[in-house]
């Protein structure tokens, strides 16, 4: 089992910019899948961006544009750059990683965009 852990969520005005950051515990090619959900109140767990086997990157058609998802080999990690951040970003960001066999999730950090 994989630990997971986000970082840079935080409180920032609408049009501002977020960078979350997911450090795992191995190496971040051991998964196929590693991606940015995120959970609005009262809202289901939705997808934001991932990359999947073959350096393919996928996007919510509400964040394309404004989020880049990126991730640094040597330390294990999968970033999120968030610009232009509008209310409705809002949420608990989890990062995810799967393999063929597991899911594992971090313990999500909390982005509030005021308007």
């Amino acid at each position: 089992q994989v630990q997971l852990v986000e970082s840079g969520g935080g409180l920032v005005q609408a049009g501002g910019s977020l960078r979350l950051s997911c450090a795992a515990s191995r190496s971040i090619f051991s998964f196929g899948v590693m991606a940015w959900y995120r959970q609005a109140p009262g809202k289901q767990r939705e997808l934001v961006a991932s990359f999947t086997t073959g350096d393919n990157t996928n996007y919510a058609d509400s964040v394309k544009g404004r989020f880049t998802i990126s991730r640094d080999a040597a330390k294990n990690t999968v970033n999120l750059q968030m610009n232009s951040l509008k209310p409705e970003d809002t949420g608990v960001y989890y990062c995810n990683a799967q393999t063929f066999l597991s899911a594992d999730w971090g313990q999500g950090t909390q982005v509030t965009v005021s308007s």
